[in-house]
């Protein structure tokens, strides 16, 4: 794997590793109630590839429980 390539990879999910757990801490704060929280990530190429994209599209979904504890 190219470096520039892993650089990209690595700077989009710190990224937003960074924003969702802000996000999702701010909002279990908020919601103290909420005892846990099921959220779910999906991972999906935007590319505009002109057409249709090729073979399979690229597409991930992983699901998680977050306790408020």
């Amino acid at each position: 794997m190219s470096d520039n390539r892993r650089q990209d990879i690595r700077r989009l999910l710190k990224t937003f590793g960074v924003r969702a757990d802000e996000t999702i801490s701010a909002y279990l704060e908020e919601h103290g109630d909420v005892e846990e929280l099921r959220v779910r990530v999906t991972l999906e190429d935007l590319t505009d590839y002109e057409g249709s994209p090729p073979g399979e599209p690229l597409r991930l979904e992983v699901e998680e429980t977050i306790r408020n504890s």
